[in-house]
C-alpha cells in the first residue's frame, strides 16, 4: 500500500490548512471550533440547511487558497454501516479530486475512535487502483492520510491488511472472463500460494471423475479445455487451536448451461465467481493481520458452458458423498460444484465452515443489493452472521433451514433434485440442497452474495463491484476463535 499514514497529536488551527489540500472535518453537536466553521455556517444559511443536515449529507466547501475542506456530523446512534456510508460520501469527492493528502479531523475525537478508525479504512480502500483496460485511466493518487488528535490507531494494521483483502477481491471479480479463464485462475492462485507460503493442491477434471466427484465433474464437462479444478489452498497460524474452512465458488463464466441465460442476464456473468475471491480476500486479510486461527480454503474453479458435453436436464449424477442428484436446471450450477467442494472441507473437520457465493437470483429478490443473506445448520451461527454483518458494516440477514423445505426438491428418480421449475424460495431450497453435502455434523454457514455488485457503491465502497463479504468473513473468523462449538 503506497499511501502513508501519520499521526499529528495536537489541535488544528487556521494557519495549519495547507493550500490546495483536502479535508475531512467531523463535528458533533451545535457548535465547533475547528477552523472555518463559520464559512460552513454561511453556506449552510444560504442554501436553507440546517447543521444536523450533516448527518446524512456532508457538504464541501472550497477556501481562497485552494484547499477544500467536507463538513460532516457524527452520532453516536449510527451503526458501523451508517457511519461508512456518511463517511463515503464525505470522502469520495475529495479522492475524485485526485488528492495527494487527506487530512482526517475528529473534533471530538477522544469520545469514540471508531470514526477514525473507519474513516481511515473508507478513505484507503477507496484510493486503491481498480482494473482497468482504458488507453487513460483514472488517476487516484493518496500517497498521505494524516489524522490528528490522536497519536496512533491500535487497529490500523489490520485495517490496511483489510484495504488490501477487498481490493484483492474486487480486482478479481472485476477482471474479464477472457483474461480469467479457469486455467489462468489457476496460475494465478498457485502464484498466491506461492506468494504467501501456503500449502497448494490441486484436484483436476481427471482426478475428480476418478474420485466419484459426479457433482462438480458434470458442470465441468461442458468446457473446452476442461480446465476446471478444485483447488485447496491451507494456512497455519501460530498457535492457532481452530480451523474454519473457507469454501468459495468460483465460476469463471456461467452462460446458464444448456438452459441459455438470455442476454441482459448473462452480461456480467464473469462475476459469478466473486464468492472465490471472496474467499481468498478473506485469507489474504487474515495472512497479512496474523490471526490465530487456521484457515482452510476450498474453490470450485469452473465455467458453464454449452457443448455436446454439457450436462441437461434430467441427468442424473453421483456426487463425492453417494448422493444422486436429478438436474433439473442447468443454470443451477454454482450449487453442484458447491456440493463436491463442501464434502471435501467437512471431511477435514474444521470447527466451522463458510461457503461464499453469488448462488441465486432469489436472494437478490428477496433482498435487493443492499444485504446479503445467509442460511445455516446451526441457528447460533445464523445469529452470530447476523452481529457481524452489523459490527463489520456488511449486512447480513438470516432465511430458515427447517427440514420440510426439503420435501420439494423430492425426486421419483434421484436421491434429490437440484432445483424446482416453479420457483418459490430457491435461495432455501439451495441452502438445503447443499446442506445434503456437509459431512460430520460440522457447523456450517452458507453466504448468498446478493449484495457483491451495487450501482453507486455500498457502505464503506465505492465501486460497484464492493468486494462485500471480506470485513464480515473476517469478524466471523474473529468470533469463531473465539468459539467453540
Amino acid at each position: 500500500m503506497k499511501t502513508k499514514i501519520e499521526f499529528i497529536n495536537k489541535k488544528i488551527v487556521k494557519a495549519n490548512i495547507k493550500a490546495n489540500t483536502h479535508y475531512l472535518f467531523i463535528i458533533s453537536g451545535q457548535k465547533s471550533t475547528l477552523p472555518f466553521f463559520d464559512v460552513l455556517q454561511q453556506k449552510l444559511k444560504r442554501t436553507g440547511k440546517k447543521l444536523s443536515s450533516l448527518e446524512k449529507s456532508p457538504m464541501m466547501i472550497e477556501l481562497q487558497n485552494g484547499a477544500v475542506i467536507s463538513w460532516m456530523a457524527k452520532n453516536a446512534k449510527k451503526t458501523v454501516f451508517e457511519k461508512n456510508t456518511l463517511l463515503r460520501q464525505a470522502l469520495s469527492p475529495l479522492i475524485k479530486e485526485s488528492a495527494k493528502e487527506i487530512h482526517v479531523v475528529d473534533e471530538k475525537v477522544s469520545d469514540d475512535l471508531s470514526w477514525c478508525e473507519q474513516a481511515a479504512f473508507v478513505a484507503l480502500v477507496n484510493a486503491q487502483p481498480l482494473i482497468s483496460l482504458k488507453k487513460e485511466k483514472s488517476k487516484l493518487d493518496l500517497t498521505k492520510l494524516v489524522i490528528h488528535g490522536i497519536k496512533s490507531l491500535k487497529k490500523l494494521n489490520y485495517i490496511e491488511a483489510l484495504v488490501e483483502g477487498n481490493t484483492f477481491t474486487r480486482n478479481l471479480t472485476m477482471t474479464p472472463p477472457n483474461d480469467l479463464t479457469p486455467s489462468i485462475y489457476r496460475t494465478k492462485i498457485k502464484a498466491f500460494a506461492k506468494a504467501h507460503k501456503l500449502s497448494f493442491k490441486e484436484y483436476t477434471m481427471p482426478q475428480l471423475k476418478k474420485m466419484g466427484a459426479g457433482s462438480f465433474y458434470a458442470v465441468g464437462q461442458g468446457s473446452d479445455p476442461m480446465d476446471a479444478a478444485m483447488v485447496h489452498l491451507s494456512y497455519k497460524a501460530k498457535g492457532a487451536k481452530k480451523t474454519v474452512a473457507l469454501v468459495g465458488k468460483g465460476i469463471c463464466f456461467d452462460t446458464g448451461g444448456h438452459n441459455l441465460k438470455p442476454a441482459k442476464y448473462m452480461s456480467g456473468m464473469h462475476e459469478d465467481m466473486n464468492g472465490s475471491a471472496v474467499a481468498l480476500g478473506i485469507l489474504l486479510t487474515a495472512i497479512k493481520s496474523k490471526v490465530k486461527v487456521n484457515i482452510d480454503c476450498w474453490l470450485a474453479i469452473a465455467q458453464n458452458h454449452i457443448s455436446a458435453k454439457a450436462y441437461k436436464q434430467n441427468d442424473v449424477v453421483k456426487a463425492l458423498n453417494g448422493t444422486s442428484i436429478e438436474i433439473v436446471h442447468t443454470d443451477a450450477e454454482g450449487r453442484m460444484v458447491l456440493a463436491d467442494t463442501l464434502t471435501m472441507a467437512s471431511r477435514k473437520k474444521p470447527d466451522a465452515m463458510i461457503d461464499f457465493a453469488t448462488l441465486t437470483g432469489c436472494m437478490a429478490v428477496a433482498m435487493g443489493d443492499r444485504y446479503s443473506g445467509v442460511i445455516s445448520n446451526r441457528p447460533e451461527l445464523a445469529c452470530m452472521a447476523v452481529g457481524a454483518g452489523s459490527e463489520s458494516g456488511e449486512r447480513i440477514a438470516a432465511f430458515p433451514y427447517d427440514e420440510d423445505y426439503e420435501e420439494d426438491l423430492d425426486s421419483q428418480i434421484a436421491d434429490i433434485k437440484q432445483c424446482t421449475l416453479e420457483g418459490g424460495p430457491d435461495h432455501i431450497h439451495a441452502g438445503r440442497f447443499l446442506g445434503k453435502f456437509v459431512e460430520g455434523n460440522v457447523p456450517w454457514l452458507h453466504v448468498d452474495l446478493s449484495s457483491s455488485n451495487r450501482k453507486g457503491g455500498l457502505g464503506a465502497v465505492s465501486s460497484e463491484v464492493n468486494g462485500f463479504g471480506v470485513a464480515f468473513g473476517c469478524k466471523m473468523i474473529e468470533k469463531i476463535g473465539n468459539l467453540l462449538f
